[in-house]
């Protein structure tokens, strides 16, 4: 499998990069060629026509797809993850019969919808609402940075059901259709980098959902069915992370293998290889340390601390790499001739999606505290 979709990435998507730069968005025929090849159900169980790839497999698959430009792993990843896991996890047997399926073809685009204007890293602090009006409940809220919102169908939901307990434990899940009357999607904001993968707000002005869409038939479960999904999400963004990383190596050894200065080339300068090095070593080991999460995820269902760093870890690597590379380029590294511009500015997002650097910080001290019984505040 690793093979086809390695000749896929650098026979399909690699050539189309600038494009997909140029026009922000992804060609349909490459969307329908994964669908195809069934990129949109890796995660999702086999009895509900995914593949279930294990976390580690999965991880191999995004390093492999992150030699690309980001905006082609976003067109399925929200079906692998957040998309689909939080019915994957905590659904109910109708739920996940209902969409499951749906989301493993490709013919549903599942996205998740937690981040407000006031509540980001503080989660907890939402203030979307869910009320109960009979069979129905009855959603009012925004939502903020939504990433492939202006193409889902449907959207995984975090809002408050009770609204008298604070925190994280008035919090309740729903599946949201984006056709539901009162549900409206945002203008796709413009971003630094990642084009192609188009974010956008969501807001919810009286949208009734129907009470079978809590997801789990229980309310106050929200929000540990959204940090149940974090372990994975976090493994895959390392994975992106390393991916890219090989990729901003890759076009730096070529670049100076070719680059003539004071008569040879510049890879002959040990300044230059002490830059290409430390790329090497620092991939190497963001590497190791997100397969080992994968395998720990895949053992025991939790990797809290281990997703968490290699997260935080291959993140702040790949911009370490992004930035020697760009110096190992020199000028030509600051145009767009070459991809190394797009991919600085891609870089940078890592830090600060499905959990910032800091607040990772935070989650492995707490972590390293707790297997020691202490308590880190």
């Amino acid at each position: 499998m690793m093979d086809a979709i390695e000749r896929f990435v650098r026979e399909d998507l690699i050539p189309r990069e600038q494009e997909v730069e140029d026009t922000d968005r992804v060609p349909d025929e490459i969307i329908e060629a994964m669908k195809a090849q069934g990129f949109f159900g890796l995660s999702i169980a086999p009895e509900y026509g995914g593949s279930g790839l294990s976390a580690e497999q999965q991880a191999r698959f995004q390093m492999a797809i992150s030699l690309s430009s980001p905006a082609f792993r976003y067109v399925y990843s929200s079906n692998l993850g957040i998309g689909s896991r939080a019915i994957s996890l905590d659904g109910t047997p109708e739920q996940k019969a209902e969409f499951l399926p749906r989301l493993a073809s490709g013919e549903l685009i599942g996205a998740f919808a937690l981040t407000e204007p006031s509540a980001g890293s503080d989660a907890g602090s939402l203030k979307t609402r869910a009320d109960r009006d009979g069979d129905h409940y009855v959603l009012n809220g925004t939502k903020r940075f939504i990433t492939n919102a202006p193409r889902a169908d449907v959207f995984t939901v975090m809002a408050r059901t009770d609204q008298s307990k604070p925190g994280a434990s008035g919090v309740s899940a729903f599946i949201v259709d984006r056709n539901t009357p009162g549900l409206t999607v945002g203008k796709p904001e413009k971003k630094m980098g990642h084009r192609g993968s188009q974010i956008a707000d969501v807001i919810f002005e009286n949208v009734r959902v129907p009470a079978e869409r809590l997801i789990g038939g229980e309310e106050g479960r929200g929000f540990r069915t959204a940090m149940k999904t974090l372990d994975h999400g976090r493994i895959n963004i390392a994975a992106m992370g390393v991916g890219m990383a090989q990729r901003l190596l890759d076009e730096a050894v070529a670049y100076a293998g070719e680059r003539q200065q004071f008569g040879k080339a510049i890879i002959d300068f040990q300044l230059i290889q002490g830059m290409l090095a430390d790329s090497e070593t620092e991939i190497q080991a963001a590497r190791a340390m997100t397969l080992a999460a994968a395998r720990q995820l895949d053992l025991t269902r939790t990797a809290v601390k281990e997703a968490a760093a290699a997260k935080y870890f291959a993140s702040e690597m790949l911009c370490r790499v992004a930035d020697r590379v760009v110096q190992v380029f020199g000028g030509a590294g600051y145009v767009a001739d070459y991809p190394i511009e797009r991919m600085y500015r891609d870089a940078r997002l890592l830090r600060l999606y499905e959990g910032t650097s800091q607040i990772l910080q935070i989650v492995i001290a707490r972590a390293i505290g707790s297997e020691r019984g202490i308590r880190v505040a």
